[in-house]
C-alpha cells in the first residue's frame, strides 16, 4: 500500500514548468510524483491550453486535472517586464526548468539556457520540441501525429492495405516526456558530482525513432523495410490477436515450450508435426496459414474460456479490454493503482497511479491539477513580493 509519510526520492528539488499540452507537463508530472516541487508557470490569460480541453467536470478540464497533479500554478506573463523579472527570481532558486515552447521562443523572452545559466549555474534546463533545438526542421511546429509520421511509427501501425494509422495514445509526446524525466534525474545525479547544471534537448522525432528496436534490427541486418502487420509481431508467431466466438484474445506462443503448451491446450497437436511451423522463423513465414488454422478452433470458443485454459497452461495470453474495463479492473484495484486526489472545488478526483513503485520512498499522492494561479500569492511572497503588482 502507498503512504504519504515517507519522503519521495526527489523531495527538495524545485522544478519550474513552462509547458503546454503534453510533453513538458507529462514530464514534470513524473517529477512531481517523485517528490519534486513543481511550479507550473502559466499565462494569466487562460493558462495552459489543456485547461480549455474537455470533457469538463463542473467547468474544470478533466484531462488537466490528471496531467497536472501534484503541481502548483503561478500566473506570470513572461512577455511583461515585471513578470519576466519575477520568473528570473524563481529561476535563481530552482533546480530544474522544463519547457516545450517552439525552439527560439524562450530566447526571444530572454529566458534561454545560456542567459539563465549566468544567473543560476546549477540550473538543469530541459527543452522538449518536435524536431530538436537545431537542424533543418527545428523552426517547424511539431505535434505528436507529425512525429509519429516522420519517425516511421505510422508506417508500421495498422493493417496492410489500409489507410495510415497512428498509435492510439500520443506515443511520441509521452516517450519524449519520459526521456525528459529520465534525463533530468540523471543530470541531477551528475550535478551532485560536478556542481554544474546543463541543457537537455529531447525531441518527439528522436523519441519515436528510438522505439524502433525490432525495426532497426531488420533494416540494418538485411535492408528489409518493416511494414504494418496489424496486431502481429514483426518477427515472431503466433504473437497477435486472434478471433474468438465473442471477440478477440491475444496470444504469445513464441518459445518452444509455450508453442507446445499452446497447441496441446487448444487441441492443435497436429501443428506440432507440421514442418511449416517447426520453429519461430518458419511460423512467421507462414503466419497467415498458421493463424487460419488457429482460428478454426478459437472461433468456436469464448474469449474467457480460451484465456482461462491458456493461463492455466502457462501460455502468455490476455483478453482485449476497453477502458471502462481497464479503469474498473480488479488487478489495478487490488494493487491500489487508482487513487482519489483532493481538489479545492471538485472534492475528490480519481487519478491514474504511477507505475513506479519504491519499497522505501513511495511516490507522492497529493492533489489533483491546480486551479489557475492558485499558488501565485504564496510563491511571490516567498520571493519577497507582497502581491503580483507590488515591489520587492
Amino acid at each position: 500500500m502507498f503512504t504519504t509519510e515517507s519522503n519521495p526520492p526527489l523531495t527538495g528539488v524545485t522544478v519550474l514548468e513552462v509547458g503546454a499540452f503534453m510533453a513538458a507537463p507529462y514530464a514534470t508530472m513524473q517529477l512531481a510524483d517523485l517528490g519534486a516541487r513543481v511550479i507550473k508557470v502559466e499565462n494569466p490569460d487562460g493558462g495552459d491550453p489543456v485547461r480549455a480541453t474537455g470533457p469538463f467536470i463542473d467547468g474544470e478540464s478533466s484531462p488537466f486535472l490528471r496531467l497536472n497533479r501534484n503541481k502548483e500554478s503561478v500566473t506570470l506573463d513572461l512577455k511583461a517586464e515585471r513578470d519576466n523579472a519575477a520568473f528570473r527570481e524563481l529561476v535563481r532558486e530552482a533546480d530544474v526548468l522544463v519547457e516545450n515552447l517552439r525552439p527560439g521562443a524562450m530566447s526571444r523572452l530572454g529566458l534561454d539556457y545560456p542567459t539563465l545559466r549566468e544567473e543560476n549555474p546549477r540550473l538543469i534546463y530541459a527543452s522538449a520540441s518536435g524536431w530538436g533545438q537545431d537542424g533543418p526542421l527545428a523552426h517547424l511546429p511539431g505535434l505528436d501525429i507529425m512525429a509519429q509520421a516522420r519517425s516511421g511509427l505510422m508506417s508500421i501501425t495498422g493493417f496492410p492495405g489500409h489507410d495510415p494509422a497512428k498509435v492510439g495514445v500520443p506515443i511520441c509526446d509521452l516517450a519524449c516526456a519520459l526521456y525528459i524525466a529520465l534525463a533530468v534525474t540523471a543530470a541531477l545525479r551528475e550535478r551532485d558530482r560536478s556542481g554544474e547544471g546543463q541543457h537537455i534537448d529531447v525531441s518527439l522525432l528522436e523519441s519515436g525513432v528510438s522505439l524502433a528496436i525490432w525495426e532497426a534490427g531488420m533494416y540494418f541486418a538485411d535492408g528489409t523495410v518493416p511494414r504494418p502487420h496489424g496486431s502481429a509481431h514483426q518477427n515472431n508467431a503466433p504473437y497477435q490477436a486472434v478471433r474468438s466466438a465473442d471477440g478477440h484474445v491475444t496470444i504469445g506462443a513464441t518459445t518452444p515450450k509455450n508453442w507446445s503448451a499452446f497447441c496441446h491446450t487448444l487441441g492443435l497437436d497436429d501443428l506440432l508435426s507440421d514442418p511449416r511451423y517447426g520453429d519461430a522463423y518458419s511460423r512467421r513465414q507462414y503466419r497467415e496459414e498458421l493463424v487460419e488454422a488457429i482460428e478454426k478452433v478459437t472461433t468456436t470458443r469464448t474469449s474467457r474460456s480460451i484465456v482461462d485454459d491458456l493461463e492455466l497452461a502457462g501460455v502468455p495470453c490476455a483478453p482485449i479490454l476497453d477502458y471502462a474495463q481497464v479503469f474498473t479492473d480488479e488487478t489495478l484495484r487490488d494493487r491500489d493503482f487508482l487513487w482519489d486526489a483532493p481538489h479545492p472545488t471538485l472534492g475528490s478526483v480519481e487519478q491514474l497511479g504511477s507505475p513506479m513503485r519504491f519499497s522505501r520512498t513511495p511516490v507522492r499522492r497529493a492533489h489533483a491539477g491546480p486551479l489557475l494561479g492558485d499558488s501565485t500569492t504564496t510563491v511571490r511572497a516567498e520571493m519577497g513580493h507582497v502581491d503580483r503588482e507590488g515591489d520587492k
